[in-house]
C-alpha cells in the first residue's frame, strides 16, 4: 500500500535519551508454546536442519494481537496473556486491532467491531483485561494511514475512537503507540497531523512498518521527520519482523516471496527517538489468501522457514 511520497526528512530536535522508554530495561517474552516453537519441536526428529533454521524465528519475541470482536472474549484473552507474560518477568507487547471498518472493510484483514459504541466497550474490555502495570500497546494498525477510505462522519468517529483508546489504555499504566503506517504511504507532515488528531500528545508515540517490509533506515528517517513535525517529543517503535531483505521489487505487501527476518527485537536502537525495534507482525503468520498463503493471521510453515532462512 502507499499513496503520497514522504517529505524529505527534517532534522529532528535533540531529545534526551529515550526518557521513560518502556523497553530500556524490559525483558521481552519469547513464547515457548507458540506456533513456531511447536513447529521446531515437530521438525527436530524429521528435519533437524529446518528445525535449526526455524529456531532463528522461534527464539525471538513478538507482539500478541487481539481482534476478537466480543468484549468478554477479548477481556479474557488479554488477561490470560498478560498474566503469562508478566509471570515470566516480561513486558506485555500487545496490539489492539478491532476498529470498525478495519482494512477499509474489504481488505485481507477486514473485520472489527460494528460501531463507535461497540468499540468503546471493546477498548474498555481490553483495558480491564490488561489491568494495571507496565505494558506497551500498539493501537490499530492501518487505522490512520487508511482513513482516506472513510466518509467524513466515519473519519470523525474514527478519530474519536482512537482518542478514547489512547486515554483508556494509558490509564492502565501502559505506554501507547498509535500506528502511523510506513514511510512510503503518507508524508511526514500529513501523518503528524493525523497523529495529533488521534491523541498522540497523550501517548508515548507511534509505531511504523507494522506488517510491512520497508528498510529500517528508511523508516527511521521517516520516523524522525514525523517526530520533528510533532515538535520533537514523541517516540516510536519500528516493526523489523520481516524487513531483513527489504521490500519486494514490485512493493508487493501481501506475502511477498524472498523476504527475510529483520533485526531481532531490541531496545538498543542507537537513536534516542526510537524506543525499540520490535517484531510486531508475527513472522510466519500469513498476510492473507494471496501468493499461496492461507487466511490472514494463520500460521504458514513454508513462509516461516523462508523468512528464517533469509534472516538478516
Amino acid at each position: 500500500s502507499g499513496a503520497t511520497a514522504p517529505a524529505p526528512a527534517a532534522p529532528a530536535p535533540a531529545v534526551a535519551a529515550a526518557a521513560g522508554d518502556p523497553f530500556a530495561a524490559a525483558r521481552l517474552f519469547v513464547d515457548p508454546d507458540g506456533a513456531a516453537a511447536r513447529a521446531v519441536s515437530t521438525l527436530r526428529a524429521s528435519d533437524p536442519g529446518s528445525a535449526q533454521t526455524l529456531s532463528r524465528l522461534a527464539g525471538q519475541a513478538h507482539a500478541d494481537w487481539f481482534g476478537d470482536p466480543n468484549p468478554n472474549t477479548v477481556r479474557t484473552q488479554v488477561a490470560a496473556r498478560a498474566q503469562v507474560v508478566r509471570a515470566a518477568g516480561a513486558l506485555p507487547v500487545f496490539v489492539a486491532y478491532a476498529i470498525p471498518q478495519r482494512d477499509c472493510g474489504g481488505g485481507q484483514s477486514a473485520g472489527g467491531v460494528g460501531d463507535q459504541a461497540a468499540y468503546r466497550a471493546w477498548i474498555a474490555a481490553f483495558a480491564a483485561g490488561l489491568g494495571r502495570g507496565a505494558a506497551a500497546v500498539i493501537v490499530e494498525p492501518d487505522a490512520l494511514a487508511q482513513i482516506d477510505c472513510l466518509s467524513s462522519a466515519a473519519t470523525a468517529a474514527r478519530y474519536a475512537m482512537l482518542n478514547y483508546a489512547v486515554d483508556t489504555l494509558a490509564a492502565t499504566g501502559a505506554d501507547i503507540y498509535l500506528d502511523a503506517g510506513h514511510a512510503d504511504w503518507h508524508s511526514a507532515a500529513e501523518m503528524a497531523t493525523r497523529l495529533r488528531l488521534a491523541g498522540v500528545d497523550r501517548a508515548r508515540g507511534f509505531a511504523l512498518n507494522v506488517s510491512n517490509f520497508d528498510e529500517t533506515a528508511d523508516e527511521t528517517a521517516y520516523g524522525d521527520a514525523v517526530v520533528a513535525a510533532l515538535g520533537g517529543q514523541a517516540h516510536y517503535v519500528v516493526d523489523t519482523s520481516r524487513n531483513g531483505r527489504g521490500p519486494a521489487a514490485d512493493d508487493t505487501w501481501c506475502n511477498p516471496p524472498g523476504r527475510g527476518l529483520g533485526v531481532a527485537p531490541t531496545a538498543a536502537t542507537g537513536n534516542p527517538r526510537v524506543d525499540a525495534y520490535l517484531w510486531i507482525k508475527v513472522p510466519g503468520e500469513s498476510d492473507g489468501a494471496c501468493n499461496g498463503g492461507p487466511g490472514a493471521g494463520q500460521w504458514w510453515l513454508d513462509y516461516a522457514l523462508g523468512l528464517a532462512s533469509r534472516a538478516a
